[in-house]
């Protein structure tokens, strides 16, 4: 989605959109045009990340027909949208969005899809991280470039969900001002499972001495998860925020270097990338590399029906995945 390319694509793009727009008004559409009354009297989302939509859908209940365009692992940061995320988007009543520009590729895909509803961005209100944990002068140029960005993986402190969840409700209220009390019943019972979940961490954390709370992952997707429980950031092995950055040679050593030197146990890779380069490194440091089912969720969520699909779950399995990885 750069340069000249964007245009051509987002044309074809637009194009496949309105050929979509022109089946449906022919007797086409998807299941809920087909479906029961009931289904038309929901209030209609999409959300663009597992994460949101799940807060969407413990918010709105049964009263939200919620449209997720992002399916689990799958790679939030270089998403590209389809023609049927335009037409979910230019269907809908309200867009929710991660915010903290997770999502770059939303604003030219709204305006394809000509939505004018509400757009909400659930970050509202949330204390922002700098970009990047970069160390090292060699990777001062790359901190650099970062310095204007901000970490969007914020639903990893839950204190921070509660923030999103708090601003779904008022966005579903807002829209839907008959069902207001339910959604605002739902969201207190909601968060007060992420309280719960938030003081089950800290418990799994305060059995773990401080000097084996050190973490490597795939990348720099859990700053706000670090500073929450009090653990060490070592290093990733995507130097970024974003997933789309590589090591260099140099960064490659300073990183195994690093994780010998401060007598990290394992590196944690994450369900949505591929987990080649960190067990490469894994052997060249000497350490275990926590993986397939242990993978941690860093930017996505578990499949759909299983804990792990669910936001409580997913951060429920990192814990757990960690303290008993660190704990060995």
């Amino acid at each position: 989605m750069r340069n000249g390319v964007v245009d051509v694509k987002w044309l074809g793009m637009a194009g496949a959109a309105v050929l979509l727009a022109s089946v449906a008004a022919c007797g086409g559409g998807g299941a809920d045009a087909a479906g029961s009354n009931d289904a038309a009297t929901k209030l209609a989302v999409v959300a663009t990340t597992p994460e949101v939509a799940d807060f969407v859908r413990n918010v709105g209940g049964n009263d939200v027909a919620v449209t997720q365009i992002i399916k689990p692992n799958v790679d939030p940061h270089d998403y590209e949208p389809t023609p049927a995320d335009i037409k979910a988007i230019g269907e809908a009543k309200v867009v929710v969005k991660n915010g903290v520009g997770l999502e770059s590729w939303l604003d030219q895909t709204i305006e394809s899809a000509g939505f004018n509803g509400a757009v909400v961005d659930s970050s509202q209100g949330v204390t922002l991280h700098e970009g990047g944990h970069e160390h090292g002068a060699e990777e001062e140029a790359h901190a650099g470039e970062e310095a204007d960005e901000h970490d969007p993986h914020i639903w990893h402190d839950p204190r921070n969900a509660k923030i999103m969840v708090a601003n779904i409700e008022k966005a579903l209220a807002s829209a839907d001002s008959g069902k207001a009390a339910t959604f605002t019943k739902n969201a207190a019972d909601y968060t007060a499972k992420i309280d719960k979940l938030d003081s089950d961490n800290e418990a799994a954390f305060a059995k773990l001495p401080a000097g084996d709370r050190k973490l490597v992952t795939n990348h720099d997707a859990f700053g706000y998860y670090v500073d929450r429980y009090q653990l060490e950031f070592v290093g990733s092995v995507i130097p970024s925020l974003d997933t789309s950055a590589e090591l260099s040679a140099k960064q490659l050593s300073d990183l195994v270097a690093k994780i010998k030197a401060t007598g990290t146990k394992a590196i944690f890779t994450e369900s949505s990338l591929p987990p080649k380069s960190a067990e490469a490194i894994a052997q060249q440091a000497g350490v275990k590399v926590i993986g397939g089912e242990d993978a941690l969720f860093g930017d996505s969520l578990g499949a759909p029906g299983t804990p792990e699909g669910t936001y409580l779950g997913a951060e429920a399995h990192n814990t757990e995945v960690i303290v008993n990885a660190l704990a060995g």
